[in-house]
């Protein structure tokens, strides 16, 4: 089974390493050392971790995120318009996502960088990519 260092763990959970730390050392994801006596999460418990994380997820206002396992909450980094068009970037954690949307609704949006959004992927296929 592969391991994760707390900083690999942070980067997949989309936090800083000093969040992941704390979390690990409050006793919330369990963690073993290795032989150079690095801690080390199991990557099974790892994914089970991450599942909770993100059913917790809140907003400032304490709000719960939608339930959609396809919603990245995240800030846009990017906006390009068009005359007819508009291409937005966001950062949602490790995830970098670009949309191409109408420039119509990136107006009525009013879409701008470093405004907190939502982007809702739907699609039918999805392809995994072993790392």
């Amino acid at each position: 089974m592969q391991s994760y260092t707390i900083g690999q763990a942070a980067r997949l959970l989309g936090v800083s390493p000093d969040t992941a730390r704390r979390w690990a050392d409050a006793g919330r994801v369990a963690t073993h050392r290795d032989e150079a006596g690095r801690r080390l999460i199991d990557g099974r418990a790892l994914a089970a971790f991450s599942i909770e994380v993100a059913q917790g997820a809140h907003t400032e206002d304490g709000e719960t995120y939608t339930s959609a396992r396809n919603a990245f909450p995240g800030i846009v980094t990017a906006v390009k318009l068009g005359d007819v068009a508009a291409q937005v970037e966001f950062q949602a954690g490790p995830h970098r996502l670009v949309s191409l949307l109408t420039r119509e609704a990136v107006d009525e949006l009013g879409l701008q960088v470093g405004m907190r959004a939502t982007a809702r992927v739907k699609s039918t296929s999805v392809h995994i990519d072993r790392a």
